[in-house]
């Protein structure tokens, strides 16, 4: 049995950013698309920008790559005005002993999110998380061909898995985005769901650039195992290996 590598998302997955994280970037989002349209000639008033972010989501997957198709944004700046915080730590919210639920799984971790360097960074460290993710994989490096392929693309996973050095059979991804998932079974990884804040995701699709949201929690077929909690995967691994 090849050691295990445990590709992890980071909001809504490992602390719950529905709670105070998700809000504050949705606001960001739509002052930043406003200026950009405003800039532009365009329609900037809120029905614009909705319908912006919304048609831009729906064609591309991410509306951060809408906007750097349509409007020669700098994914660097719209990442970085889409996650300004007063006070980011107060903002975090997790369960408890979630170093030590970690530690419990066996194989390498890798933080594989659509969140930007900065900001993943800053929370991996206030939970205290850090020292166990061997690799940490935020959107500005998931690049093919010199082009922006975050999840879920499976042109990315497969470079992934290529520059590791690991097999699709060996890796589990772990999301709380079911859609992110799916693309990741086909190419043969397991799959893990992870449920525990989706009742307060009505934000998650814009505050991301794009990420799906979830109208129900019933387990499609491509999950492995659906989980409440990270806490929870350790009693499921002899279903993910």
């Amino acid at each position: 049995m090849p050691k295990l590598t445990w590709l992890f998302d980071l909001d809504n997955t490992l602390h719950n950013a529905s709670h105070a994280i998700f809000p504050a970037i949705h606001l960001n989002m739509n002052t930043y698309i406003a200026q950009v349209l405003h800039q532009s000639g365009l329609a900037s008033d809120e029905a614009a920008v909705n319908a912006a972010r919304l048609t831009y989501w729906q064609r591309y997957g991410a509306t951060l790559l809408g906007m750097v198709n349509h409007h020669q944004v700098r994914p660097e700046d719209f990442l970085r005005e889409a996650h300004r915080f007063e006070n980011l730590p107060t903002m975090i919210r997790a369960e408890r002993g979630l170093a030590r639920l970690l530690r419990r799984l066996p194989g390498r971790k890798i933080l594989l999110t659509n969140a930007p360097r900065r900001y993943s960074r800053d929370v991996l460290r206030h939970l205290g998380l850090h020292r166990h993710f061997a690799k940490h994989i935020p959107i500005e490096a998931m690049r093919v061909h010199g082009r922006l392929k975050p999840k879920p693309s499976k042109q990315m996973l497969r470079k992934l898995l290529a520059r590791e050095g690991v097999s699709a059979q060996s890796c589990i991804l772990v999301e709380d985005t079911v859609s992110h998932l799916k693309g990741a079974k086909e190419l043969g990884m397991g799959t893990a769901w992870v449920t525990q804040y989706l009742a307060g995701d009505s934000n998650k699709q814009a505050s991301t650039g794009g990420r799906a949201t979830v109208g129900s929690t019933k387990r499609p077929i491509y999950v492995d195992v659906k989980v409440k909690s990270v806490g929870q995967l350790f009693r499921q691994l002899h279903r993910l290996r």
